[in-house]
This record gives structure tokens, C-alpha cells and sequence, in this order.
């Protein structure tokens, strides 16, 4: 796999769930879990259709800027779905990201994530 991309930029359409309010509990062969809820699923399935295919992940260590806009002043900010659901896509794990920058945006007829993930230098 080609890790020489520097940048990738793209805007994901939907507004993001929560981690605080993405997982339910349920019980597995008697063993208690926590999986992620419907809607963050959803979320999930949704917004990696919308992540550029052209482009290979990004390899080492990386700056992820997200700009979030939520339909209402409600949610709090919480990138860390997203971060979930590049992994594979625009970097190998979200252990790559090293540095972050995370704003919260209102539109209420549009919401939507807009984000850049550069190559950090060694």
C-alpha cells in the first residue's frame, strides 16, 4: 500500500453520535458488553460511503482538523466516532493521530463534519 499521501480533505454529510451516547449495553454468552448504539452505527455506515476512495491511507503519525456542525446547540462536541470511522480509511488506526484540532459548528438545514488529516514530519 502507497503511504505517501500528505493530505486528504473531504466533508461528510450527517451529524455525528456522541461516544458518550453511542453505546448500549448488551449481555453475550452471559459476559456483560458495551457495543456501539444504532445510531452511531448508522452513523458509521454512512459517513465512510462519503470518504474519498482515490486516496490511500495516510502512514505515521498525523494532524486530523474536523470542523463539526450539528443540527442544534444540544450535542456536545465529540470527534472521537469519526476518528473511529477513518480508521482503515484515511489512516491505518486513530493511534496515528498526534495532534488534533476539533470545532464545533451550528448549521441547522446542513450538518456535517469538514475535515483535513495531514502527514506529520518525523
Amino acid at each position: 500500500m502507497d503511504n505517501n499521501c500528505q493530505v486528504i480533505c473531504f466533508t461528510a454529510m450527517g451529524e455525528p453520535a456522541s461516544k458518550s451516547n453511542s453505546r448500549r449495553f448488551v449481555s453475550h454468552g452471559g459476559k456483560p458488553r458495551f457495543i456501539k448504539s444504532k445510531k452511531a452505527l448508522d452513523f458509521i455506515q454512512l459517513f465512510q460511503m462519503q470518504i474519498p476512495t482515490n486516496i490511500p491511507p495516510i502512514g505515521g503519525d498525523v494532524k486530523v482538523t474536523i470542523k463539526i456542525y450539528y443540527a442544534s446547540r444540544r450535542p456536545d462536541l465529540d470527534e472521537s466516532v469519526i476518528l473511529d470511522a477513518m480508521q482503515g480509511y484515511c489512516y491505518e488506526n486513530d493511534r496515528q493521530v498526534k495532534e488534533k484540532h476539533i470545532i464545533w459548528g451550528l448549521d441547522r438545514e446542513n450538518p456535517r463534519s469538514e475535515i483535513k488529516i495531514e502527514k506529520l514530519e518525523p
